[in-house]
This record gives structure tokens, C-alpha cells and sequence, in this order.
């Protein structure tokens, strides 16, 4: 743990110039885990370029929906039934992200759920750039047990009052961040700074609701939504057709080619490799000699897919490529006809 001197010292002078000039420490706290689950609350601390609490914002979310794991977030759906809805609480959250990098734990999952949000609303999150404090945290080598929130706050003596709870666990962030961005800083360690790609299309999967008489909401109660819980990540069907190799230069995709997935994509992820899947392909979820292509927006990333693409040579193209591709998807050889 590190000792109460260096984790309250000043932070050091000069600052990094090329460090953020202000921070969103975000939590949100959903239904689930999948493409369809939604947010049932959000919580937001606003940072200064050093990392000092400037305000916060809280807000329950009605999901229109069964709430899902009541057990860890807490939140009933009696509790969310008067709720405000996500797009009328759109707007206050996106004054509070405008401008800022938006800092999270494990930050791609808080990014994908706003991110469907926004495009569920027909809008998009002012996000250009996320921080995750857990690549954060291995960049610095800091001694933890795990990952967890947990394990982070209690590193820096952060204490934790409501754990699952979006403002508490927000709070707990935005404490355990601002020392990890001071050390980085004394270090003269570049931030792990990620691109966020809002969604440039969506298709919601969710049932229709009910609207009730009094408001013109969807009615929160039995029948008026699908009930789909708490879900684990789906596992995909075996691809059923032989790995043809890779992708040849300017050649077209094959069914049965290996394709993986780095880094944001326009359209939603899951969305893109039902796509994938549909057209017969192969959606694996690493990259090896085996892999037929890379699709990312940014080859140049250090996430360990692309720089292992670069080690084996793997084919790498960028998301519209891959979408033209996937119009004309050649049939496996001896299968079909």
C-alpha cells in the first residue's frame, strides 16, 4: 500500500502538457451485461486537469425493463418506476461529459452502455477519449491482489460505503484515481488514452412496452416488458466451415475465414459479429497464426490483438472495408452448389 506521504503529496510541477485538461469519472450500474441491457443508474464526479473534484451527479434510470441483479446494484423495479428514463436525462449527462475524458473501471463496458444509450436516444455521448483505470493501474505496476475496485481503494486507503452503488463507486474512483494520475505524472508516463467511437447504427433488440395510461411511459410491472435477467455472455455456434486462410489483398471475404475484432466500432460489436456470424464466418475472440484478418479502426493501437496482428502478419483492415466485404461473402469451396 502506498504510504499516506506519497499518496496525498502535491502533484508534481511542471505537469505533463500533453495530459487532459479535465476528467469525467463515470459508473453506471445496468441490467446486465449484454448489447440489450440498460442503465439503471449513472453517476458522474467531474475532475480538473490534476485530478481535484470539481462536482458531481447522480441520477436512477428507468430501464423499461426488468432491472436485472437486484442483488448487486439494489435497485427494485418499484424503486425505478418513477424514474426518469434515459433520454431525459441525456442532455444533463452529456453537459457533464462534454470536454472531458471519461474515466472508468474496466472503462469500455461504461462506454459500450452509454454509448447504446445515446444511440438508443438518437443521439451520441461528447466522449472523444475514455481512460480505464485498471490498464492505468498495470501501467503503473501497482502492487494489487486483482483488479477490482475494491482492491485499488483499499491500496490508497479509500474507503468504500456502498459498493455497486453508481455514486459511491464513482466517488471511490475518482479518489483512487486522482494519486494513480500523480504517480503517472512524476513518471512522465503517457496516459493509455482510448479513441471512443459512438455508434453510427443501432438495432435495439428489446420487446415493445406497454404504455401506461398515466404518463405515456412504458408501465414498470409484470407483462409489460420481457424479463431476460441477469445474462452471462452468449457463446457463439461453431462456424461449420473450414478456415480457408487469410484474407488475400484486395481479395474478398470467405466463409469460414477467421476474423477478431480490436478497439471501437461505429457500428455496435456485438452487432457486427452477428453479421459475421450470419455471413459464415469464423468470429474468434484472439489473434493467431490462424486468424484470416483484423478488423480495427486504429492498427496502430497497443491493444495485444493488433499487436500481434503486426507480429504474424495478420491482414488488417478498418471496419468500412470489412462492412463492404461482408455484401459479397464468397461461399466455402465444395460446399455449396
Amino acid at each position: 500500500m502506498l504510504d499516506n506521504s506519497t499518496a496525498q503529496a502535491p502533484p508534481p510541477s511542471p505537469w505533463p502538457t500533453a495530459y487532459p485538461d479535465g476528467y469525467a469519472v463515470v459508473d453506471v450500474e445496468t441490467t446486465g451485461l449484454g448489447r440489450d441491457d440498460r442503465i439503471v443508474s449513472a453517476a458522474v464526479y467531474r475532475l480538473d486537469a490534476r485530478g481535484e473534484v470539481q462536482d458531481h451527479w447522480y441520477s436512477p434510470v428507468n430501464p423499461q425493463r426488468d432491472p436485472g441483479p437486484v442483488w448487486i446494484h439494489g435497485l427494485t423495479g418499484a424503486m425505478l418506476a418513477d424514474a426518469p428514463l434515459f433520454p431525459e436525462i441525456a442532455e444533463q449527462l452529456a453537459e457533464r461529459l462534454a470536454g472531458r475524458v471519461l474515466v472508468a473501471h474496466n472503462a469500455v463496458f461504461d462506454w459500450s452502455m452509454l454509448a447504446r444509450e445515446y444511440a438508443r436516444a438518437g443521439s451520441a455521448a461528447p466522449v472523444e477519449q475514455r481512460l480505464c483505470t485498471i490498464v492505468l493501474a498495470k501501467e503503473l505496476r501497482l502492487p494489487l491482489a486483482n483488479h477490482k475496485l475494491e482492491s485499488l481503494a483499499a491500496h490508497y486507503g479509500v474507503e468504500q460505503r456502498r459498493a455497486h452503488h453508481a455514486l459511491d463507486d464513482a466517488r471511490v474512483l475518482a479518489e483512487a484515481f486522482r494519486p494513480s494520475l500523480h504517480l503517472a505524472a512524476a513518471a512522465g508516463l503517457p496516459l493509455p488514452l482510448h479513441t471512443c467511437r459512438p455508434l453510427t447504427e443501432w438495432v435495439d433488440g428489446t420487446s415493445e412496452t406497454v404504455p401506461s395510461p398515466r404518463s405515456g411511459r412504458p408501465s414498470y410491472g409484470p407483462g409489460a416488458y420481457r424479463t431476460t435477467g441477469w445474462r452471462p455472455s452468449r457463446k457463439r455456434p461453431a462456424c461449420p466451415y473450414p478456415n480457408p486462410g487469410r484474407l488475400a489483398p484486395d481479395g474478398p471475404l470467405v466463409q469460414g475465414m477467421r476474423v477478431a475484432f480490436s478497439g471501437d466500432t461505429g457500428i455496435d460489436r456485438e452487432l457486427l459479429e452477428d453479421r459475421a456470424t450470419d455471413a459464415g464466418l469464423h468470429v474468434a475472440s484472439s489473434v493467431s497464426r490462424l486468424t484470416s484478418l483484423l478488423v480495427t479502426n486504429d492498427p496502430d493501437s497497443p491493444t495485444s490483438k493488433a499487436v500481434k496482428a503486426r507480429t504474424f502478419g495478420t491482414p488488417v483492415i478498418d471496419e468500412h472495408r470489412f462492412t463492404e466485404l461482408l455484401k459479397a461473402v464468397t461461399p466455402a469451396d465444395g460446399v455449396h452448389g
